[in-house]
């Protein structure tokens, strides 16, 4: 199929060539779309400090640059999550490599906050459209192997969203510091259309019916069987809890280490802001298997955020860095246990839709309460608004570990 007959959801003209790719080409193909687009959604991070100078905006206007990233995100998971599973994940995914190229052009060359906020909203977009098409391919291309698909998927989020702030800590020390990393991105992005455009794609999961194909990309209300709604909502809780403590790591956080470490270096920053994204990354790597999983994740996760604030208190960097990485095998491990119960339990026909809305609520996690972050800092400095923030992110993480501790026992 070509790619605008996907886009048309009509049949393609018999005999087109195309690149006949093997599972394993289209697995790393999925995974490495959706590393990339999210390496460039998060290579600001270093840079914002840059960008609050050069544009004169308070961390209240960093917060909303990166909100608005979230939101569009959200929205058009909500509006557009379920699209893949009737133009195809290739075309799905092309459409995502081509918006992130309009966001990172417009973030590079954006001069006021509204700028800034465009460019954020389009490459939140561009993530969106491959979130919901990547995570569905990778589960039917390893049909027999669902938990390893649910891996791949956080492997390869957390590992783009982990790499953006240190890649963007190294580019920016090139000439044009807030624009080199994003022409350079931009670059990667071209390239990746050749392969996708190449690939012979294959049908749609749920071809549109005519005389009206596009009616089946209207919005749809969020559903979800009886059989995976406790499964989707204890997902839900956590990648909004995990997400809340990432969007700080990746908006407030390169102020705050720096004030601990005692440096401005934008690589070591970058570095330090994605440590706790990166060890989530990495703990898709852990084989673990426990009913006690879950639980304990959690009570790492909340323990060790909390001594991300006594780090400031007591100027210890080397804390720092061990509970920023504690906290991300804690997360990383939670939450890939409850991702993957509720994506072995969603029927593949609606799986794009469902995983887009266990991600809309998820991201959810990384504009709310950034935003109220946001204010807190103008009112009470950054060190006492992150010092509340830790400690309701500790208490939430503990009460949901109690929870599903509970719910462990039961099935003892």
């Amino acid at each position: 199929m070509t790619v605008f007959s996907e886009l048309r959801m009509r049949p393609a003209a018999a005999g087109r060539w195309g690149w006949d790719a093997s599972n394993t080409s289209r697995l790393a193909m999925a995974g490495v779309v959706i590393f990339t687009l999210l390496v460039g959604a998060n290579l600001a991070t270093p840079l914002y400090p840059l960008l609050q100078a050069r544009l004169g905006i308070g961390s209240l206007g960093i917060t909303v640059a990166f909100s608005a990233y979230v939101l569009a995100l959200v929205s058009t998971l909500m509006l557009a999550g379920h699209w893949s599973d009737h133009i195809g994940r290739r075309a799905a995914l092309l459409l995502a490599v081509l918006t992130g190229l309009a966001g990172g052009f417009v973030f590079a060359h954006a001069d006021s906050l509204p700028a800034l906020c465009a460019g954020r909203a389009l490459q939140g977009i561009a993530v969106a459209l491959a979130t919901g098409a990547s995570s569905a391919a990778l589960r039917e291309l390893l049909p027999e192997r669902p938990e390893w698909a649910s891996r791949f998927t956080l492997l390869a989020s957390a590992g783009g969203v982990a790499a953006g702030p240190a890649i963007g800590g190294v580019l920016s020390l090139l000439p044009g510091a807030t624009s080199t990393p994003y022409f350079i991105h931009s670059l990667v992005l071209l390239a990746l259309l050749v392969p996708l455009y190449l690939l012979r794609a294959r049908p749609a999961i749920k071809p549109a019916v005519a005389p009206r194909p596009l009616k089946a990309l209207a919005p749809r209300r969020p559903s979800v069987s009886r059989e995976a709604r406790g499964a989707f909502w204890l997902a839900a809780a956590v990648g909004f809890l995990s997400f809340a403590v990432f969007g700080f790591c990746l908006s407030l956080a390169p102020a705050y280490f720096a004030r601990i470490v005692s440096v401005d270096s934008r690589p070591l920053i970058g570095l330090l802001s994605g440590l706790t994204l990166g060890a989530s990354a990495l703990s898709q790597l852990i084989g673990i298997r426990s009913r006690f999983a879950v639980p304990a994740g959690l009570a790492v996760l909340g323990s060790s955020v909390m001594l991300i604030a006594a780090a400031a208190a007591w100027s210890n960097p080397w804390l720092l860095i061990g509970a920023s990485l504690a906290a991300g095998v804690g997360q990383g491990i939670a939450f890939r246990t409850v991702f993957n119960d509720v994506a072995g339990k969603v029927e593949t026909s609606r799986h794009a839709q469902i995983i887009s809305t266990v991600y809309v609520i998820t991201y959810l996690g990384s504009a709310v309460p950034v935003i109220g972050l946001g204010l807190a800092t103008a009112a009470y400095g950054l060190e006492g608004a992150v010092a509340g923030f830790v400690v309701v992110c500790g208490v939430a993480a503990g009460v949901l570990a109690a929870v599903t501790l509970r719910q462990s026992l039961r099935t003892a």
